[in-house]
């Protein structure tokens, strides 16, 4: 491989780290929000009295079906967002694992 293209490579795979450090981030965002979004379901199943809701940085009185509900649609869009992101994670990953491999192949060839 000439030098142009391991520099490429080797920039590549830079960026590629980036991009997983991006999405591991975001991973463990989602993942987090899920959870806070499954705890306040539990609580909201148990409550009782006035229900309250955060509405574009307002807090409103609803009722409890309409939290309810607005919690549910809440917590399948973080948790469609987790599979997407998941799945680019795994993607880079595999990527990453491969550009590795083919870097230490061309760095131990020309050690030699």
């Amino acid at each position: 491989m000439e030098k142009e293209q391991l520099e490429k490579l080797g920039r590549d795979y830079q960026e590629l780290q980036m991009q997983l450090q991006s999405l591991a981030l975001q991973k463990m965002q989602f993942t987090e929000q899920k959870e806070e979004y499954t705890q306040a379901q539990k609580h909201l199943d148990s409550a009782t009295g006035r229900v309250y809701i955060e509405v574009g940085g307002l807090i409103v009185e609803t009722t409890k079906d309409e939290a309810m509900k607005e919690l549910k649609d809440r917590l399948e869009s973080t948790e469609m967002r987790l599979g997407i992101v998941g799945k680019q994670y795994d993607e880079a990953v595999k990527k990453e694992q491969s550009m590795r491999s083919t870097l230490n192949a061309e760095l131990g060839r020309g050690q030699k």
